[in-house]
């Protein structure tokens, strides 16, 4: 992740009497594979259980009581946020990572607020997910310059947080569905990878619709494509 804040050595750690115990939250069976291979190799962490929907990952948080928890943002069933927001009100104490190929700009605001102490892009090397697994242990944030930077100036600025404009206000599932429409992907294809009904999708259409004041199908789409856009 380029202008990552000083990152901690995932080799700076004292010894321990039990490994951090870790869940992995992932809906793609081969990528829950590969952060248990890379997690698990590590003496000092122990993959405790992994999960596919919201509903495995509450049961594994409350039966494997794990230390940490690596969960992504597009999951069956619910976002990703909404699992860190309630799983953080149950157990405060426990440390949620978000792994996703969504991009910070997007969503590193909303994961700090949900309660997620470090963000990592799936595109950047696998050995990325332990600095920030080391990093969250040492009691620090692994998030971009970027959005600390944002963050703290709209503190002493007292300007509004995001959540106040029309795409701040969008549910996180809603800004899921948002942002793919801006990436091109059609209705159908939106579906397959949320793994939802077309139906679903449609409704999130409407509601999107409402909520950003677009007149029609073609006037949203236009409005993700050049939010999309804006931010590249």
């Amino acid at each position: 992740m380029t202008n990552m804040l000083k990152m901690a050595s995932p080799d700076n750690f004292s010894v321990n009497v039990r490994p951090t115990r870790v869940l992995i939250v992932d809906d793609h069976e081969l990528l829950r594979d590969g952060l248990k291979q890379l997690i698990g190799r590590q003496p000092h962490l122990e993959v405790c259980g992994e999960a596919a929907d919201d509903t495995e990952a509450y049961n594994c948080i409350n039966e494997l009581q794990p230390d940490l928890v690596v969960v992504d943002i597009s999951l069956q069933g619910c976002n990703g946020l909404d699992l860190i927001k309630q799983a953080r009100k149950d157990r405060p104490d426990l440390k949620m990572i978000v792994s996703t190929m969504h991009d910070e700009r997007d969503y590193g605001e909303r994961a700090l607020r949900a309660g997620a102490v470090g963000y990592v892009n799936k595109q950047e090397p696998a050995g990325t997910i332990l600095i920030a697994i080391a990093r969250v242990l040492e009691g620090k944030l692994f998030f971009s310059e970027r959005l600390i930077d944002r963050v703290m100036r709209c503190a002493v600025s007292g300007t509004p947080p995001s959540e106040d404009s029309p795409i701040g206000a969008l549910s996180n599932r809603e800004l899921e569905v948002f942002t793919l429409i801006g990436q091109g992907l059609t209705t159908e294809q939106i579906a397959a990878q949320l793994h939802l009904s077309r139906n679903t999708i449609g409704t999130y259409r409407e509601r999107l619709k409402t909520k950003l004041d677009a007149p029609n199908g073609a006037a949203l789409n236009r409005m993700a494509v050049n939010w999309t856009m804006d931010k590249d």
